[in-house]
């Protein structure tokens, strides 16, 4: 289907079932007394997830971690395909329910999960969670083959939901670690060697590797705020935002992608998925784009785009945001407002394609959607906006990011009951809570294995080794210290986006910040600015062409070539790959992040505008009428001194720009309009 439509049938309608390109691989869809079953354990992790927020395990964080991951790692072998299953038939179906291997490995991964709280001895090991804590520096023949059990089924778990690159990832890890003694001394990235018993200790009995920061997330943030988006979805609130959406742009030839662009920004809220946003805002919207006259490579890409946007969009940033507060010990609220102008740029950059596309294209006023106005919907159900509200709300006020989103949730379940057809009865909030635990499933295993994978990392200095190569590269072409920051900069953005395009967004955050950051920080740049930077070109990997995900999926529904989709979402995601550097290269750039005063925050944002303009002009050919290449080439370098925030950088931008202005009005008049 992708890519293999002829052109002239992009206004066939496309036939796409949203649960085909998620970001995971496919899950079972169970059937009878497992589904039951599998619900209702779901429910319990849910249940034990808001309970932990009001009353945590006195045993400790590590212990409550010990049972998380001794749940969802049976969950995710039983609830996804093993993928490795022989059909005779080439139209033969999978079968919707475990099998006995299935079975037997989820009871396993549940025995070796829970072993460090047994209460029991088990040869040299076992014994209770204070005697498993008291052998992490020496660690016993059973420690060791349980330890490396549950790894194996963490690896197993993490390629059923994301397919062979993560785990190959870790697999290298800890090959790495163990063999790391055999490299040739001399080479750069050459250690002493780590035994496997220190692995294991690492890995397993101690409060990093499968029980670090990454799980920790998972286990708090994560959980609670994918539970908050399905009772969201539940309640009606992915419905109403996508009319509100349709209703704000009643007629006009940018309407359509207008209304694409608000829906991706308010259903973010909901999925917290770039590629699940995408496919769900796509499988609504298309038909829309398609008959406002938008070619399919066009529509995908914009599609692509503002799904993306959902996971750099507050208030519910993708789970990497979380992990940035853990690791900066700063408040959720604190990095949610660090990304409010990155935001704000982000879509008006797409808001400024869009605008240029309906005039290149020529697109019709198209009547769509719901026949009420945006404010008689917002009269009626703009109730679904007050529980975000009230993330924010209680945020401010410093209480807790998990205590705030359980009370949002809590909100939004007694609002529900304004809406007889979708109020959250017992049944369906039963419905609503194993959904949201069930979407989690894929991101914990992530988060066990980038756990490990750090671990590593630091346990054999690597993160130091490469951090001295990157840095030592860049000085290899400039001992210049501005060129070498920007070079510097360069080659992290590049690895962050390499990495992203094996691994989920996520682990490649927590690899990529073990390595890009330290070397960041190093050449000046505060922990913040280059926390945002790895977390912006990790996102972006999304869309990053050979993989990019929402692209693909985006395409799927379209229709339109799968590469040609890359390259239009390439388009209107240009500034988010710019803007990131601006955070990193000046001083002044601190201040689109809000770590200065607020006029600087003003000034800087409003330049920062101004180079997104520059660039739309550049990717999208168009001013006031069809620009031409004078006028693309000025605004090129005009864009990119404007971003690095200098005073003689911005004015030498801002005066190319006003040049291209000026040509522009002279010449566009003697040019056939497109």
């Amino acid at each position: 289907m992708t890519g293999t439509r002829h052109q002239d049938d992009r206004d066939a309608p496309a036939e796409a079932d949203p649960a085909a390109y998620e970001d995971e691989k496919p899950a079972r869809q169970l059937t009878g007394r497992v589904a039951v079953l599998m619900r209702g354990c779901c429910v319990a992790i849910a249940l034990f997830a808001i309970y932990q927020v009001f009353f945590p395990l006195a045993q400790g964080n590590q212990y409550s971690l010990i049972l998380f991951l001794a749940a969802v790692v049976p969950l995710t072998l039983l609830c996804y395909r093993s993928g490795l299953h022989l059909r005779r038939r080439p139209d033969a179906q999978p079968r919707p329910n475990p099998g006995i291997l299935d079975w037997a490995l989820a009871a396993v991964a549940l025995i070796a999960c829970l072993y460090p709280v047994l209460p029991f001895e088990i040869g040299d090991g076992g014994g209770g969670f204070d005697e498993f804590l008291s052998r992490q520096a020496t660690p016993g023949v059973v420690d060791i083959i349980v330890g490396t059990i549950v790894l194996l089924l963490v690896l197993e778990a993490c390629r059923r939901t994301t397919g062979v690159a993560l785990p190959l990832v870790l697999l290298l890890a800890l090959a790495y670690a163990y063999y790391g003694g055999y490299l040739p001394q001399g080479a750069a990235i050459a250690h002493a060697g780590v035994d496997w018993a220190q692995i294991v200790s690492a890995s397993f009995l101690q409060s990093t590797g499968l029980y670090g920061v990454p799980l920790d997330v998972a286990a708090t943030y994560i959980v609670l705020f994918t539970i908050y988006g399905a009772v969201l979805d539940a309640s009606g609130a992915s419905r109403f935002f996508i009319d509100l959406s349709f209703a704000a742009f009643r007629r006009s030839r940018a309407a359509p992608g207008r209304t694409v662009t608000l829906a991706g920004f308010l259903l973010g809220s909901v999925s917290g998925s770039g590629t699940a946003t995408t496919v769900s805002l796509g499988t609504v919207t298309w038909p829309v784009l398609r008959r406002a006259g938008y070619p399919s490579e066009n529509a995908g890409g914009m599609l692509a785009a503002a799904g993306i946007g959902a996971i750099l969009s507050p208030p519910t940033l993708g789970a990497a945001a979380f992990i940035i507060a853990e690791y900066l010990g700063v408040p959720y609220l604190t990095v949610l407002v660090w990304a409010i102008v990155p935001t704000i740029l982000y879509y008006l950059g797409i808001l400024l394609a869009v605008e240029i596309d309906a005039r290149r294209y020529a697109t019709s006023e198209v009547e769509a959607g719901t026949s009420q106005s945006a404010w008689r919907l917002l009269g009626r159900f703009g109730y679904h906006l007050i529980s975000l509200a009230t993330i924010v709300l209680f945020l401010a006020m410093g209480m807790s990011a998990t205590r705030a989103v359980v009370y949002a949730t809590a909100v939004q379940i007694v609002l529900s009951y304004l809406d007889s057809e979708h109020r959250l009865t017992p049944a369906r909030l039963y419905s609503a809570l194993a959904t949201g635990v069930r979407g989690v499933l894929s991101v914990a295993a992530v988060c066990a294995a980038a756990g490990v994978i750090a671990a590593m990392i630091t346990r054999t200095g690597l993160g130091l080794q490469l951090n001295s190569i990157l840095v030592n590269t860049a000085r290899s072409i400039s001992e210049n210290p501005t060129a070498v920051l920007i070079f510097t900069a360069i080659f992290a953005a590049v690895a962050v986006s390499v990495l992203g395009l094996a691994v989920p967004v996520t682990a490649s955050f927590v690899i990529a910040w073990v390595i890009v950051g330290p070397a960041l920080q190093d050449l000046g740049v505060v922990a913040p600015a280059a926390a945002m930077f790895v977390f912006y070109f990790a996102v972006l990997s999304e869309v990053t062409p050979p993989t990019a995900l929402a692209a693909v999926a985006a395409s799927a529904i379209t229709g339109g070539r799968v590469v040609a989709t890359m390259m239009q979402t390439w388009k209107y995601t240009l500034p988010a790959f710019l803007v990131p550097f601006a955070f990193v290269l000046t001083e002044n750039g601190e201040g689109l992040l809000g770590l200065r005063s607020f006029p600087d925050l003003v000034w800087t944002g409003a330049v920062a505008a101004l180079a997104v303009a520059a660039l739309a002009v550049v990717t999208g050919g168009w001013m006031i009428r069809r620009a031409g290449l004078p006028e693309r080439l000025l605004c090129a370098p005009a864009a990119v001194c404007l971003l690095y925030l200098d005073t003689v950088t911005i004015a030498v931008g801002a005066g190319l720009f006003a040049t291209a202005a000026v040509v522009h009005l002279v010449t566009s008049r003697r040019r056939p309009a497109e």
